[in-house]
């Protein structure tokens, strides 16, 4: 298993803690350090079963900046905007041996990466 995670989020730490615990040999990828590239963002959004917008954090200052809410819906370009910007990813994600992906906010979606 993988996890992008953002030591500094407190959902990330959760996610981590408990992965630790179900899968001492996972793997962390600390992804604003590590950014996946735009093919890693396209292959974990089809996992997710899930369009770049909808695990961008438009409430960040730079998605303001940037004026994403307002930006045509094109998953190519967002997920150039995301490879591009990172710390807009939503996190953390959990990505499993099984090909599955969770974007693990929730306990429910924490306990379905898990199971």
């Amino acid at each position: 298993m993988e996890i992008w995670h953002n030591p500094r989020c407190s959902k990330s730490r959760t996610a981590k803690a408990a992965l630790d615990a179900a899968d001492p040999g996972h793997t962390v990828r600390r992804y604003l350090d590590e950014p996946p590239t735009a093919a890693q963002l396209d292959e974990v959004l089809t996992k997710l079963g899930k369009q770049p917008w909808e695990i961008t954090r438009l409430k960040e200052p730079l998605a303001k900046e940037l004026g994403l809410a307002a930006k045509p819906k094109d998953r190519a370009a967002w997920i150039a905007v995301l490879a591009a910007n990172p710390v807009l990813i939503e996190r953390p994600i959990i990505i499993t041996d099984d090909g599955r992906a969770f974007v693990a906010r929730s306990p429910n979606e924490l306990d379905a990466a898990l199971s």
